[in-house]
């Protein structure tokens, strides 16, 4: 079992690619690291001694004064190497570089200059080194502002904002999941390549991003209706859009009640998709679910009985609490990367209508079980 640890893990990739990490207890052992262990040398000799694998994320994207970020990444690249010649170790690197390698600012240059500093370390010691360059990374939780233009707008949408174009640039695209999935492919393999380019998943206009985003907006976050989704970017764009709503405050989405001499009549689910619809009948007291799901989109619907649903982002603490009622039919979300339960409050049988996006496959059920 190799233990393996993450600079920046508290990061955009460095978070998502720990998370992945550890739903793969039989392959791997974390060892966690504190962005603090940078700030004594004694510290990140002692968490770098420990490790099989290290993969070097930390690093800063953005400042006002371009020399602050590139001395600060070959700063943490050059401590790294420091801490791993005081102890001897010879884990295997993995580096993350960027595309912006051979362009002409210091951001670049910090990465290909990091990058061969940690090479020519591992030359000389004989550890194996993965130098990746990575194109443009997008994903659910990423830093608006800060990590790419997908998050600030995703953030403004979700916020009423108004976006803006300064640049309809051509984007060259990586999902986080696809990035950490080529990541871990990496450290299983043993990649020992210099330079490992790592290859887009999706290409596409900036104009072209916030026109998707701005149907989602639309469709999903004002009428509560599933966009359609004809291709995995579609899918991954709309799982990005949906990580930046206030749950807390969104959820649980009212729906129309059409009341008459005939009774009731309530549309459950309005969708551009297809997917799977099925319902359940829970006894009082019993609870459903505490599982999360990576890229699947679903929805609880409640109507008849009492609920109660609870949400928490994995590996945080925070729960949030949906109380659902049949008598005024509405409906809950189920975020990526947040496990989720359904419980009977009431006194009588629970009545609950799930929509999900995919059939199930037992060979890749994409369904993680943890307790809410």
């Amino acid at each position: 079992m190799k233990k393996i640890g993450i600079t920046g893990q508290n990061g955009f990739v460095g978070s998502y690619l720990f998370n992945r990490c550890s739903l793969l207890k039989e392959t791997f052992t974390l060892v966690p690291f504190d962005r603090s262990f940078f700030d004594t040398a004694e510290a990140l000799e002692n968490w770098a001694g420990q490790c099989d694998v290290i993969v070097h994320l930390a690093g800063l994207n953005r400042h006002p004064d371009q020399q602050v970020i590139h001395d600060t990444n070959l700063g943490l690249a050059q401590q790294l190497v420091n801490a791993l010649k005081k102890t001897g170790n010879k884990p295997h690197v993995i580096f993350s570089s960027s595309t912006q390698e051979e362009r002409d600012n210091l951001y670049g240059k910090s990465k290909k200059a990091g990058r061969e500093l940690l090479q020519q370390w591992a030359a000389t010691s004989g550890a194996k080194f993965t130098g990746m360059v990575i194109p443009n990374v997008f994903g659910p939780f990423g830093k608006p502002f800060y990590n790419s233009v997908v998050a600030t707008f995703c953030h403004q949408l979700c916020n009423n904002q108004i976006p803006k174009i300064d640049q309809d640039g051509f984007l060259k695209l990586i999902y986080v999941d696809e990035l950490a999935t080529a990541i871990i492919h990496a450290v299983e393999t043993g990649n020992n390549d210099g330079v490992y380019e790592v290859a887009p998943t999706s290409e596409i206009y900036v104009s072209e991003i916030l026109a998707k985003l701005n149907t989602f907006r639309e469709l999903y976050l004002e009428q509560g209706v599933f966009p359609e989704m004809k291709d995995q970017f579609t899918i991954q764009l709309f799982n990005t859009f949906r990580s930046y709503i206030d749950h807390k405050n969104y959820f649980p989405f009212p729906l129309k009640k059409h009341a008459d001499n005939r009774c009731v009549f309530v549309e459950m689910i309005r969708l551009e998709v297809g997917g799977q619809v099925s319902f359940s009948t829970t006894h009082p007291g019993i609870t459903r679910g505490n599982h999360f799901h990576t890229r699947k989109i679903e929805r609880f619907l409640v109507i008849k009985g009492k609920a109660l649903i609870q949400l928490r982002k994995y590996n945080t603490d925070e729960v949030l609490d949906f109380e659902l009622d049949g008598d005024t039919p509405s409906y809950v979300d189920m975020p990526v990367w947040y496990t989720h339960n359904i419980k009977n409050t009431g006194t009588e049988e629970l009545y609950t209508v799930f929509w999900i996006n995919e059939f199930f496959d037992q060979q890749d059920p994409d369904t993680y079980f943890e307790t809410v």
